[in-house]
């Protein structure tokens, strides 16, 4: 057995089972291929957690079930690709009551002026860096495969 698929696979499954907070050091990105196995992706999407996260880019596995707060990054373009379930989408527009979370990250409770979509099973869609966007509505559960590019 070779062990460099061993030691991406063992890593992918630690960092699909962990959360990275602000304070660590985010890693470079990889040189080498990595492999998220079907097990940690079925893990990373019960539980909504990212998959693979460094400097770059971060893949994550999203979940909702209800409605969440605007969101605005100033670094990241996101990339969703929908699985399943249906959502009301809202993007553009006005935050209200904004608030800084982190660096470069914007929270707030509503977007006046923002664009509404519907978005189900199949849907890509794609929200560059610096625009709102917040899902006001969920239809069940949603499950989004979700990629974070960072400029």
């Amino acid at each position: 057995m070779k062990i460099l698929p061993l030691l991406v696979s063992t890593f992918s499954i630690v960092i699909a089972t962990s959360t990275v907070s602000a304070a660590d050091p985010i890693p470079s990105p990889p040189t080498e291929v990595v492999v998220v196995d079907h097990t940690a992706t079925e893990r990373a999407f019960a539980l909504g957690q990212p998959m693979i996260v460094n400097s770059s880019y971060r893949v994550q596995a999203g979940r909702r079930v209800m409605p969440g707060e605007v969101e605005v990054h100033e670094h990241d373009t996101d990339i969703f690709y929908v699985l399943e379930g249906t959502a009301t989408f809202v993007t553009g527009g006005k935050v209200s009551d904004p608030k800084t979370t982190g660096p470069g990250e914007t929270r707030g409770k509503a977007i006046t002026g923002g664009e509404p979509r519907q978005l189900v099973k199949g849907d890509v869609i794609v929200i560059p860096a610096g625009i709102p966007h917040w899902f006001t509505e969920v239809g069940g559960t949603f499950l989004y495969f979700v990629v974070k590019v960072t400029r």
